[in-house]
């Protein structure tokens, strides 16, 4: 399990620090995001990514 936690956020570190590039080559906004927006403020969930990642870690767990 901890060997788990440590993938997942190792990827969220590298998803973080890629975003610039990501989202110069269109995939900023994806269909199914939630996007929340105030004036100094702004949240984008992906439901797509929870979806994929929720269906990994069950059939991870499955097993």
């Amino acid at each position: 399990m901890s060997r788990t936690l440590i993938v997942i956020g190792l990827s969220i570190v590298a998803a973080g620090l890629l975003w610039p590039w990501v989202t110069r080559i269109g995939l900023g906004r994806l269909p199914g995001d939630i996007v929340i927006e105030r004036e100094n403020f702004r949240l984008y969930f992906r439901i797509l990514i929870s979806v994929v990642l929720s269906t990994i870690l069950w059939l991870i767990n499955r097993h």
